[in-house]
């Protein structure tokens, strides 16, 4: 396709040039379609084997277990014909659209055993997608899958693993239908798809019918072999709270309703258990036995006792502790641990009357009083939720304490001799609190300054704050050896608000 003039012949000669491209681009190679046929084989097969390994168990369970155990059989035996009636009535549904196949695609070619027009792409995508055929086969297959789910135990639904599902892609273009059987799918491909499709039916009834039929061999309860059982959750219960304890066998049979009792009455029994209730209107130790009867399949009843239970009553009770000291500071958060005896901790609540108290975690709490409380108690209450019911378990009372008075210190000092340079580098006064078990920051407010230089009159000087700033720098820069300088009314302020007058502070300059 030179450029330039053409001419007409030229034109011509291109275009069916374009034409051939475009119909070579269409064609399928013999070689992928005979590919799609022999995977359609292979799984006409496999669909053929299980179908027969079905018919094989259904025989086999007909002629053993049904016979030995009707009672027991006959309703497993039911529900795994409706597993191969649903799977029957899907593959027949499938056939039906396979012959639409063949109609369209004229036959079977007796060459290569494949359709005629094996190689169409426009057949499978009109009658699935133009004719609505796909979106009827998607939601016969999601029905028939929810079918032969629900015929199994909710145990055995939750290990299912068949892949007959038809389910939209998540990622890429195009709904199920569509990737399946849509544009550009040859014929011998879609019918290899229905084919895989019919395999897919017959592994599920497979895996339904043998967890069904396995359910006959699970081990039958003998009643000879049960055991009474009493458990309950705990043996330390709260005055006025109840205790609950469970009584049943420890092997059931779910066509027996025992008779169970603890004292002479009778307990509500569901699903072979009986719920016990026992008083706690008073405090002690308190035992009981509870008796098991069942009716065994020839009729005689049998009893069966539980071994003696016991189980304490006990006053509510509760504890309340300072993680630091048996007091609360005022001005800062005080750490509490709360705890109750057979509670777990995120049921038990605390609060403070006179104080606030804020929750730091499980059985964790800080609280905080203000310094107008010093001298003045502070009472903490716990309460516990128990079976939806608020529980008091009692309160505790603290002492409300200043905290200390701190030392004021210059460069880590409280006095003594100094070299003048290491006075001239300090910057500030600092409030310092030792040995005390919080990390407690407090503030100076204010304090005068007095500098004697030998030969020389006193000089005093107000300083603001606990910096040394303006004329207080200024004075201690002029500082000579043989001064003596003092630091005087120095008041301090904590997290509680109280002011405190410090110690004085007296240096000799070397």
């Amino acid at each position: 396709m030179a450029g330039g003039k053409e001419t007409t012949r030229q034109r011509m000669i291109n275009i069916m040039y374009l034409v051939l491209l475009a119909m070579l681009a269409l064609n399928v190679s013999d070689t992928i379609l005979n590919a799609f046929k022999n995977i359609n084989d292979s799984l006409a097969t496999s669909r053929d084997n299980v179908n027969v390994s079905i018919d094989q168990l259904f025989s086999s369970f007909e002629n053993s277990k049904l016979k030995e155990d009707p009672a027991r059989a006959q309703p497993i035996f039911d529900k795994a014909k409706q597993a191969k009636a649903a799977a029957d009535d899907l593959s027949s549904y499938i056939e039906n659209i396979k012959k639409q196949f063949t109609e369209a695609g004229d036959g079977i070619d007796e060459k290569t055993g494949d359709l005629k027009r094996r190689e169409n792409m426009d057949i499978a995508q009109g009658i699935m997608i133009n004719q609505g055929e796909g979106e009827k086969l998607k939601a016969k297959i999601n029905q028939t899958r929810e079918k032969l789910i629900s015929l199994l135990d909710k145990n055995d639904q939750a290990g299912v693993s068949f892949t007959l599902e038809a389910k939209d892609p998540k990622k890429g273009k195009g709904d199920w239908k569509e990737v399946n059987f849509g544009e550009g799918t040859p014929l011998t491909a879609a019918m290899t798809n229905l084919t895989k499709i019919q395999a897919d039916v017959k592994n599920a009834e497979a895996e339904v019918v043998k967890k069904l039929f396995g359910n006959m061999d699970k081990a039958v309860v003998n009643i000879d072999k049960f055991a009474a059982v009493a458990v309950a959750p705990t043996s330390y219960v709260i005055q006025g709270q109840p205790y609950t304890a469970e009584v049943f066998l420890t092997a059931s049979d779910s066509r027996s309703s025992p008779d169970i009792s603890v004292g002479g009455g009778k307990l509500a029994v569901k699903d072979g258990k009986g719920t016990y209730t026992g008083g706690t209107g008073s405090v002690g130790v308190f035992k009981w036995v509870g008796t098991v009867r069942v009716r065994q399949t020839d009729g005689q009843i049998k009893e069966y006792k539980t071994p003696e239970q016991t189980y304490q009553v006990a006053k509510p009770s509760a504890n309340v502790s300072s993680d630091k000291m048996n007091v609360i500071y005022a001005g800062i958060p005080n750490p509490f641990s709360v705890s109750a005896a057979g509670f777990p901790l995120e049921s038990v609540n605390a609060n403070a009357s006179g104080a606030s108290m804020s929750k730091a975690g499980a059985g964790k709490y800080n609280v905080t009083a203000a310094g107008s409380q010093v001298g003045s108690e502070v009472t903490i209450s716990v309460s516990a939720s128990n079976a939806g019911k608020t529980i008091s378990l009692g309160s505790q009372k603290f002492r409300v304490k200043a905290i200390p008075a701190p030392i004021a210190k210059v460069g880590g000092r409280s006095g003594g001799d100094i070299a003048s340079v290491q006075l001239k580098s300090e910057s500030e006064i600092e409030a310092d609190l030792d040995d005390f078990p919080f990390d407690v920051k407090f503030r100076i407010l204010r304090y005068k300054f007095t500098v004697v230089k030998p030969r020389s009159d006193a000089i005093t000087i107000s300083g603001s704050g606990g910096s040394f700033a303006g004329s207080v720098k200024n004075a201690i820069n002029t500082i000579t050896p043989g001064s003596r300088v003092f630091f005087e009314d120095i008041v301090s302020q904590g997290p509680d608000g109280r002011q405190r007058i410090l110690p004085s502070i007296t240096f000799l300059i070397k």
